[in-house]
């Protein structure tokens, strides 16, 4: 619910060429969530939405149901949808299956990793390394996903490359606290920098001990944010 004194996230959004409708309402949304300023458990009302948008019902219906395939938000009769909540079984379970498969591609990228995509590895690495310096982590949340991004690609699977973004989002969604606090994020970006040194070396099992730690890491963070009772209520 937002209070009166409070701007609602999706303020501010006008669209103007109707062929981009529904690709940028769902980006906006989209990107709103993963960045948490629009939080778990929020409602997201259809004729709000498009009036604040300044655009028709269909491309926000249409935008709503893509983040609901995406796992991103809820639908429930006469509720609507929703952001969707934290629920620690599913997350755990979510973070296990990731950890396997980004090793994988990481170990797949050892092999298959151009200069092109080291380069660009490099400089996402340098400029949130910039940054954190400066105490800032506003666009951590920005490198960690291109990261993770360049990093799947360069697995050389277009398949494993989707199975790793999508695992990522709905993990991304729970660890939104985590890019606004410096020591986690420089914890994230040694973490990085742990995974490029080995990759630089071709080091496949080096690159998967790095990955598996940097993730294991990303997973304790969501568990200290999760309360013991919420957690135990799943089980």
């Amino acid at each position: 619910m937002t209070h009166q004194n409070e701007v609602e996230p999706w303020v501010g959004l006008v669209i103007e060429k109707p062929e981009a409708m529904r690709k940028r309402v769902h980006d906006f949304l989209h990107g709103a969530i993963l960045s948490g300023r629009i939080v778990s458990g929020t409602r997201l009302v259809e004729t709000t939405l498009a009036q604040s948008m300044g655009v028709s019902r269909t491309p926000v219906r249409e935008a709503l149901h893509s983040l609901e395939r995406e796992g991103l938000v809820v639908s429930a009769p006469r509720v609507g949808y929703q952001v969707r909540a934290i629920e620690w079984a599913e997350i755990e379970m979510i973070c296990e299956i990731r950890i396997v498969n980004e090793v994988l591609a990481a170990q797949w990228a050892t092999e298959r990793l151009t200069d092109h995509e080291l380069e660009a590895l490099e400089v996402n690495l340098s400029e949130c390394e910039a940054e954190l310096a400066r105490g800032n982590a506003d666009l951590l949340a920005e490198h960690d996903a291109a990261f993770h991004e360049i990093l799947a690609r360069a697995s050389g699977s277009e398949r494993l490359f989707e199975i790793c973004q999508n695992l990522r989002r709905h993990v991304v969604l729970f660890r939104v606290e985590s890019f606004r606090d410096l020591e986690t994020a420089r914890l994230a970006t040694r973490g990085h920098r742990r995974i490029l040194e080995r990759l630089k070396a071709r080091d496949k099992d080096g690159v998967a001990e790095a990955v598996r730690a940097h993730l294991e890491d990303a997973k304790a963070f969501i568990a200290g944010h999760i309360s013991e009772d919420h957690r135990e209520d799943d089980r």
